[in-house]
């Protein structure tokens, strides 16, 4: 599903060099980008004022803003207004950023295993690296329905196994 490499792109500023590793890190090597992926991923976080309430790390509006228009002018989120609020607005995931679900479960993994983490807080990334290619892609395809298609979260998929076993495990 993978589209090539030269068909489609992401709107970034050029980067130091166009390897393409600088040019990801350029993109989401900061501190909070892959925070912000990961709470819209697995906390089904959509709104502005979920994402700052419920950070783990105590992001800064200001910080959250900034990442927001970030990933959006990248191509990794969209924003939609909320039905029913004037002012408030929902972030989704694009395919662009979905296609980063096997990176965050390497970085997950690795570093449930070499860094001090909480049992609560490793458990979804043991998971979904011990589940190997048929659970990410499941993963995926659930994101896909609920970011893409903006079909409701399934009571039995993926995530909420994931909720599930942070539940035990906290």
């Amino acid at each position: 599903m993978t589209p090539p490499a030269s068909s489609i792109h992401l709107d970034v500023p050029q980067g130091r060099s166009g390897c393409p590793i600088n040019m990801t890190m350029e993109l989401l090597g900061d501190r909070w980008s892959f925070i912000v992926l990961r709470d819209v991923m697995f906390g089904g976080r959509t709104g502005f004022r979920e994402l700052v309430n419920h950070s783990l790390e105590g992001i800064a509006t200001n910080v959250l803003a900034s990442r927001l228009a970030k990933l959006t002018d990248a191509g990794l989120l969209t924003r939609e207004p909320r039905p029913g609020h004037r002012q408030k607005v929902d972030y989704f995931l694009t395919e662009a950023a979905i296609q980063l679900v096997p990176l965050i479960v390497e970085l997950g993994d690795w570093g449930s295993r070499w860094l001090p983490t909480t049992p609560e807080l490793a458990v979804r990334a043991r998971l979904l690296a011990d589940g190997g290619p048929e659970v990410r892609d499941r993963f995926m395809d659930e994101l896909r329905s609920i970011h893409l298609r903006r079909e409701p979260r399934p009571d039995d998929g993926v995530l909420a196994e994931l909720d599930a076993a942070y539940r035990a495990a906290s």
